[in-house]
Formats: C-alpha cells, structure tokens, sequence
C-alpha cells in the first residue's frame, strides 16, 4: 500500500475519533497526517514525512494549548458549580479529604478552607473532578 494512503487513512481515523472527543489536540494530529501524506506524495522519504508531521502536529498542539489557556476564563462553569452537598464526615481532615452527600450519593471531596465543619453542614460544590468533588463553605459566584 502506498505511504501517502497509509497516512491519509491515519488522518481521517483521527478525525473520526476527534469528533467523538472534541478536544481539538487529534484534529492537529489529523492534520499533520495529512501533511505526511502531502509528503508522501510528492515522493519524500519517509523521515521527510516523519519530520513534516511531528512539526505540524508540535506547533499545531501548541496552538491549541495557548488558545485554551487565553480562554480559559471565558469557559463555561462547571454543571455542578453552586450545587449544594451535605458534610457527612472526614476522610481525612489534615488532607481536608471528606464525604459528602450530592445528588443522594455519597462522595468523596476535598474542603476549601480551613473552617470548622460539623456533620451535616451545607457546603457548595465548586467543580468535579472525576469521583472527587471540590468543595468549599462559601458558594461560588
């Protein structure tokens, strides 16, 4: 099979697999593919096109890393953001590690602060990560 076809291949199976993720990072990873491939067409070897796409998918990573991080006060709040959890108790209070119960669940949590709080005490999510709430005693604005 010829080398350009292999990395157009490679290219669209990353765009496939971006539109199921909508990170943005695999759309330039797609797309130095492509470049590969644009390589390959023109009949350049193999480290030619190796080189294209590392450079393509490099700066083009880059890219979307600075553009997030520029607009990272512009994203939208966390879903969770504001929702009242009930303290049940510490997991461990030096590490401020606690369980709370959100959504009729309990969950792990990690406290903001070091206030004093007292078992069924409302405290107010500030974002989620993974099974692991953000907490804090002051709801978020």
């Amino acid at each position: 099979m010829e080398e350009d076809f292999l990395w157009a291949i490679l290219g669209m199976t990353l765009v496939v697999i971006e539109l199921l993720t909508g990170t943005f990072y695999l759309l330039m990873l797609a797309i130095a593919a492509f470049g590969a491939a644009l390589a390959a067409w023109f009949n350049l070897g193999f480290g030619v096109q190796a080189v294209v796409a590392a450079v393509i998918a490099g700066g083009g990573c880059y890219g979307v890393h600075i553009y997030r991080a520029k607009n990272a006060k512009g994203q939208m709040a966390p879903i969770d953001a504001g929702q009242p959890a009930s303290f049940e108790n510490w997991v461990d209070q030096g590490s401020r590690l606690a369980r709370v119960r959100y959504r009729g669940a309990s969950w792990e949590a990690l406290v903001d602060g070091d206030a004093a709080i007292e078992a069924g005490a409302m405290l107010y999510v500030v974002k989620a990560h993974g099974n692991t709430l953000n907490v804090t005693v002051r709801r978020p604005a």
